[in-house]
């Protein structure tokens, strides 16, 4: 019904919307892969203005914009990395800093590297020559797939300093497997900083970082958690500066050095080389310069180690035990870890010496400190009592909460009268007093995670699942991405993941002709371009794999943020965008290729994918499902929306419904939807006690629902409304003959009744 100047008309065409939902919310129309602007989830153009800011001027922000100033302050001359959680933003300010110019005035390259392997082999410019250079990404999947040359990197040593900063991904949040960067550290012998989240700290750390790796030879590590990225903060500020040399002044003198080059016998050489001069050297100068903190507290014989990323939390933790006034003092002595490879053995040792217990507070397992602590104290003949993962757990992360409790039961155990927990901690950890409410999945209901409101990769794999219950059940290997979350209900489709851009790959061992049925593999455009164009496609090619991929093409890499990739429909100022997909996988030898343009037509998806599977053709079948992210396409369209409205000029918003007295309850829709705008509400039928499906106000209008309804031969109950902002005059005249012909049938089936 019309109100405050909208109009809506609705088709009720049973079973089917009438027409694609459109992808343009403003005006409905042919759905369009046309974008413009950057599609990243977030923008910083306001931001990166005050990367410009000289010496001595406050700089205010958050950690990512802090490590970028660092940076420039440093004079670090170029700059790569692959997005991913949590330092994507940091990818996102570079990218916007370079739009800015501001890079460019000080010298600096950059490059939106299109794997961690392709950033991590930038750092080769430093091998020769006294350039520093930076590169990130997400650990610990980020850092495996640049596992190679990081390596060749650490074995043959750098001249200029080289920074790899490091998105931690620990913890219950994380979104990878749990695993730690500091056994890679370990393991090639990269030194791994680990500042204390404050932007002081943070900015620090970078400035020392590059100094470290000089000093030594040897690339750094920095490692940063979600918090220390997101902080919020002030720093006193540097003047930027140009690099020296410059990437064009190391071009115009070449240099050569066989001997950092990985090659027999100078392998050995370099293992030599890291024991005898670097690990002495990054030593020296973190003793030196007095990287890791110590804080003496009132003395005392008990205290605390802790890796530096986590004093925040300490902190806290002690507030809460009363043990730490709202400045963050203590009565308890801290030796905290901004660097937590190489350990600095005689500091280790001179603050444990005079305690009878110490505490270690490392994160994650296995306890690669704890045990190297006990090393270190051990060959001293220092007796302290060392505790760690047995008073705190063994695993997770070390939220507040979670420390708390450790540091209760540590102080319980050895803090004796002057360090137990003061009037708020005893308040907080009696034992009456933990553990009386429920937990929480005691009263709340579990949901799975699954795709956002209108997600274009729902009706694919809606498709896919009525495609299961008409040829039975196949195996389906899944890919690193949104569309992992079809593992979950209610789709339940995907057997395994093996890594970002391997979902083919990981299907090659079923390659058998004796197979009754193919394999359907699935990936997304960012994992095609950065690891399955060869993993997977090449692969398949080249052992003449006969089954079916898709390939999930949301227009840019929609998983890490919505970054453009070689395929991105919008053009890109300073990337080389607009490159098919489906010219990359012909051109490597595939010869069935299919394109969906529009995945929301769940019909057709379901038939190409049931020909790519009943093709007789040898080799690959690739199906290219296209439809723009929802979450980013609604970023955009919902201020342009507004701003159309607010300006009086006319806007169109689709909107699905369920008409409630033709829906029979039976939720079939919901079985195979799963869509968060699709929910229950009471039956207005007096005469039925079901409930029906309603569609809420979140709906963006994908037309999802009712195209999956009208697939399956569900449903005649879905409807699509129009409403209209700002209608003309033709539409308000229309709208008020509908509401007069309306009320004339709503007056007249009352005279009859009566």
């Amino acid at each position: 019904m019309p109100r405050g100047g909208e109009s809506g008309t609705v088709d009720i065409q049973r079973g089917r919307p009438v027409g694609a939902a459109s992808s343009n919310l403003m005006v409905a129309g042919t759905p369009s892969r046309e974008h413009g602007g950057s599609m990243a989830e977030r923008s910083f153009t306001k931001e990166v203005r005050d990367l410009r800011i000289g010496a001595g001027e406050t700089f205010r922000g958050e950690g990512i914009l802090a490590v970028t100033k660092a940076l420039l302050q440093s004079g670090v001359a170029y700059v790569g990395g692959y997005q991913g959680a949590p330092i994507s933003h940091l990818m996102d300010v570079l990218g916007e800093a370079q739009q800015q110019g501001i890079l460019d005035e000080w010298g600096v390259h950059f490059e939106s590297s299109a794997s961690e392997a392709a950033a991590a082999a930038m750092l080769a410019a430093s091998v020769n020559y006294p350039l520093r250079g930076a590169v990130t990404w997400k650990s610990p999947v980020g850092t495996n797939v640049a596992s190679d040359a990081l390596a060749n990197l650490s074995s043959g040593g750098v001249t200029g300093g080289t920074l790899i900063i490091i998105g931690e991904d620990y913890g219950e949040g994380s979104s990878i497997m749990q695993e730690r960067t500091h056994a890679f550290a370990m393991k090639s012998q990269l030194w791994l900083l680990d500042p204390r989240p404050n932007l002081e700290s943070i900015v620090a750390a970078v400035e020392h970082g590059f100094a470290l790796s000089e000093a030594s030879h040897t690339p750094v590590m920095l490692e940063l958690r979600i918090r220390a990225c997101h902080v919020y903060g002030h720093f006193t500020a540097k003047a930027n500066r140009r690099p020296s040399p410059t990437l064009a002044e190391a071009l115009a003198a070449p240099r050569r050095d066989p001997d950092r080059i990985v090659l027999p016998p100078a392998a050995f050489q370099h293992e030599q080389e890291k024991i005898a001069s670097r690990w002495p050297d990054a030593v020296a100068y973190i003793r030196e310069h007095g990287l890791n903190e110590q804080f003496p507290g009132a003395g005392g014989d008990v205290g605390l180690v802790l890796q530096g990323g986590l004093y925040n939390s300490v902190i806290r933790a002690l507030q809460l035990l009363g043990l730490a006034d709202i400045y963050g003092e203590t009565p308890l002595p801290l030796y905290v870890m901004n660097v937590t490879y190489p350990l600095i053995d005689d500091e280790l040792v001179a603050f444990c010496r005079d305690k009878r217990a110490v505490l270690m507070i490392e994160e994650g397992q296995p306890d690669f400190l704890e045990q190297a602590l006990h090393t270190i104290l051990r060959k001293a003949e220092v007796a302290t009592r060392i505790e760690g993962k047995g008073r705190l757990p063994a695993a997770g992360e070390y939220t507040p909460l979670v420390l708390e409790e450790g540091l209760a039961r540590f102080l319980e155990a050895h803090g004796g009268a002057a360090l137990q927990p003061g009037p708020a901690g005893q308040a907080r950890l009696h034992p009456v007093a933990v553990g009386q409410g429920k937990r929480l999945d005691e009263v709340v209901p579990a949901r799975p995670a699954g795709f956002c409101t209108g997600c274009p990769e729902r009706p694919l794999f809606g498709a896919i699942k009525l495609l299961q219950q008409e040829l039975g059940e196949f195996h389906v290997s899944c890919d690193i991405g949104c569309h992992l979350f079809s593992i979950l209900p209610p789709f339940q489709v995907g057997n395994t993941t093996m890594g970002y851009g391997l979902g083919a790959a990981g299907s090659a061992a079923f390659n058998v002709p004796a197979g009754r049925r193919k394999v359907l593999s699935v990936m997304g455009d960012g994992g095609f371009w950065h690891n399955g164009l060869t993993s997977g496609i090449g692969n398949a090619v080249f052992n003449r794999n006969d089954n079916v991929i898709v390939i999930v093409d949301n227009g840019y890499s929609s998983a890490t943020g919505g970054q453009d990739v070689l395929s991105s429909a919008a053009g890109n100022p300073a990337r080389s965008t607009g490159n098919p997909i489906e010219n990359a996988v012909r051109g490597i030898g595939v010869s069935w290729v299919r394109t969906v343009p529009w995945t929301y037509d769940v019909g057709e998806v379901r038939d190409v994918l049931r020909d790519a599977l009943a093709s007789e053709e040898r080799g690959p079948k690739v199906v290219i499902a296209q439809s723009e992210c929802m979450l980013n396409q609604q970023r955009r369209e919902k201020p342009r929306f507004r701003a159309r409205v607010h300006d009086g000029r006319r806007a169109v918003r689709q909107r699905f419904g369920v008409d409630p007295d033709v829906c029979t309850g039976d939720r079939a829709c919901m079985r195979l939807s799963g869509c968060p705008s699709l929910t229950l509400r009471d039956n207005p039928d007096p005469l039925r006690d079901t409930p029906v499906t309603t569609v809420v106000d979140s709906c963006v209008g994908c037309g999802y629902c009712g195209e999956v309804a009208h697939a399956a031969v569900l449903c005649p109950s879905f409807y699509r409304a129009d409403i209209v902002h700002n209608p003309n005059l033709f539409e308000r005249l229309l709208d008020r003959l509908r509401q007069r012909v309306i009320a004339w049938l709503v007056d007249r089936t009352t005279r009859v009744a009566v």
